[in-house]
């Protein structure tokens, strides 16, 4: 079976979201969806996969709820179910900053196509900016692009506060998996005191999507929250796995390394991993390779 990915988001106020989100959970189940569903006052954020046959009734459903063809909306397909089950959850905000100022229902940067994005990035007056975290910028990133080195999103706004001035680098071009995170950040930034903020519109994987890899600025692959992993040019699926123990993405160098032990540890978290999580990851392990017989 092949299974169609959308990934979308949307910032609008709701009014009702506890509503919504019983709403949203009905239309998920009744189309056999799988992934996850933010709703928050601020909006809907989320990636969901249904049999391909299905995703269009589901989707003109949530936009008839939420709008979110006036959002950010893309698809792409999975060989096998890249989820485990469906989450519709609600939050405070639908990508959490714990920033009231960054509000992108009031003000949010301008917007760059990424047939665009190219010559934006090549201004040698403009800072480019990975808001993601370090993990994901360890798949890929634009060449020239500065890592915050971030482990949370919510570490954003310290990054900004400890190391950049508005005075002395007012233009800021972002980027991130899908736009959300930038929506965000660039609101931030907007609020406090920063004249010019760009940031890629559809995000990475819209880049992908539209620049051939012979024009591309992307090195790597682009780092997904789902059982794929990661996705290069032409949201291919790429040569990526996963550790179990941590959530950490992996190469064929990590997945190849003696710290690496299949659903319990790899090169980023063996060091931390005490006998008692390896223990208990260990059992895991084994039951999910009884079920598989």
């Amino acid at each position: 079976m092949i299974w169609s990915v959308a990934a979308l988001y949307r910032f609008v106020a709701l009014a009702d979201p506890a509503r919504l989100q019983g709403e949203a959970r009905a239309l998920c189940e009744a189309a056999n969806a799988c992934g996850t569903l933010l709703v928050a006052p601020e909006g809907i954020n989320g990636t969901i996969a249904a049999p391909e046959g299905a995703m269009e009734a589901l989707i003109e459903g949530l936009d008839g709820l939420f709008g979110i063809r006036r959002g950010e909306l893309k698809f792409s397909n999975a060989a096998q179910k890249p989820f485990n089950r469906m989450k519709v959850r609600l939050k405070r905000e639908i990508i959490t900053m714990r920033a009231p100022e960054a509000d992108p229902t009031l003000r949010v940067g301008t917007y760059v196509e990424a047939a665009d994005w190219n010559a934006v990035i090549e201004d040698p007056d403009i800072l480019v900016l990975d808001t993601r975290n370090r993990y994901e910028t360890r798949v890929g990133t634009f060449e020239g692009a500065v890592d915050p080195e971030i482990d949370t999103f919510t570490e954003f706004k310290d990054f900004v506060a400890a190391h950049l001035d508005p005075a002395r680098t007012p233009k800021v071009a972002m980027f991130c998996t899908g736009g959300i995170r930038c929506e965000k950040a660039s609101s931030y930034m907007l609020a406090h005191g920063f004249s010019e903020v760009f940031h890629l519109k559809g995000g990475i994987l819209q880049y992908l999507e539209d620049v051939p890899a012979e024009a591309s600025r992307w090195q790597g692959e682009c780092f997904v929250f789902d059982g794929r992993v990661a996705l290069g040019h032409g949201l291919s699926e790429a040569d990526w796995d996963r550790c179990y123990g941590c959530g950490a993405p992996l190469s064929a160098e990590d997945l190849a390394a003696p710290a690496y032990e299949i659903g319990v540890s790899c090169p980023h978290c063996v060091s931390a991993l005490t006998p008692e999580r390896a223990d208990a990851l260990r059992m895991r392990q084994r039951q999910i390779e009884a079920r598989a017989v």
